[in-house]
């Protein structure tokens, strides 16, 4: 499978992450639908409310299994609105939902939710993560460790916090001072709480140095994803207004990861989240785009196309289809 393929051609679901538990492909994806917010560069629009799980032992030629509704905000204590992108990690045949969502006080925090399998239903706990704040949480389990990304701008809120602490108003760098770091942190052995203080997750270019706020084309935004292949880190992400899916290589969890190239080409729709996931010998690439809502880009359903390493472990670019407009 070189071409693209849409997965779930009757709803819109986006931001998926993915993961193979015993053997066969999960799929965790927002749920996108429409709810008359008009359309804000803070991502009001995106009232997504609940979770749905999809899963597949054959993404070639299967079909999904659409497991329902597996988490809902009205089912969430501290809910206030927004239940965007989440991720899922395993560990002692536990599984444990990270999702990001707005509490009563319009802050985005983080949570958890557990099940007994993989395709839920996750019952959420009480309260969020302590010192969890912004979006966008991804899982990379190492030799029984397990480590948490996250981050997001703009209405992902991460401009609002230095050194994990709240600002007084929100603050962007100068075009040539480094770029906001998405951050890392080590998960408790429960899996409930935050092991140390998050850490900033930087990306250098070739000649070591930070990549600047400025340098809007590579440096990032949003939608953090790692995955190892042939003993290195691969994290990507996507550049946000410049509609980028970018990615850089380090030798260790907490990085620092070196710039390597674009690994999706601007998609139809302002915004591109992923996730890189092997199965079954190949390895495949999910992400979204707008085409089936004409490009409405709250409304985005999720594709899926195969990821090709060059002899040297770079990337080959997929192309997206969309403008970057």
């Amino acid at each position: 499978m070189k071409t693209a393929k849409y997965l779930v051609p009757n709803d819109y679901m986006a931001d998926p992450a993915v993961h193979v538990f015993n053997g066969r492909l999960y799929i965790y994806p927002s749920h996108d639908r429409e709810s008359g917010i008009p359309e804000n560069d803070n991502g009001d629009h995106f009232d997504m409310k609940d979770y749905h799980v999809f899963s597949t032992g054959d993404i070639e030629t299967g079909t999904l299994t659409d497991h329902g509704v597996v988490l809902d905000t009205k089912d969430i204590p501290w809910a206030g609105r927004q239940l965007w992108d989440c991720d899922v990690a395993c560990k002692d045949g536990k599984y444990y939902m990270y999702f990001p969502l707005k509490d009563k006080n319009d802050i985005f925090r983080i949570g958890v939710a557990i099940a007994g399998k993989p395709e839920g239903p996750f019952i959420p706990q009480p309260d969020p993560i302590r010192g969890s704040y912004s979006i966008d949480p991804a899982i990379l389990e190492e030799n029984g460790t397990y480590y948490m990304y996250f981050g997001g701008l703009w209405g992902g809120q991460l401009q609002r916090y230095r050194d994990n602490k709240a600002l007084e108003s929100a603050e962007f760098p100068a075009g040539d001072e480094p770029a906001i770091p998405s951050r890392v942190v080590k998960l408790s052995q429960d899996m409930l709480q935050f092991a140390e203080e998050p850490r900033p997750v930087i990306i250098l270019d070739k000649a070591g140095k930070p990549l600047t706020h400025g340098d809007s084309t590579r440096r990032y935004f949003e939608a953090s994803w790692i995955h190892n292949y042939q003993g290195k880190y691969y994290y990507s992400y996507s550049t946000g207004d410049t509609h980028r899916l970018c990615y850089a290589i380090g030798d260790n969890p907490y990085g620092p990861f070196t710039y390597q190239g674009v690994l999706l080409t601007p998609v139809v729709g302002w915004t591109t989240h992923h996730a890189i996931v092997e199965f079954k010998g190949k390895w495949y690439l999910f992400h979204h785009d707008s085409v089936p809502s004409g490009g409405q880009t709250w409304l985005r359903s999720l594709k899926v196309v195969e990821l090709e390493y060059n002899p040297d472990g770079t990337i080959q670019p997929i192309e997206g289809g969309g403008t970057g407009d």
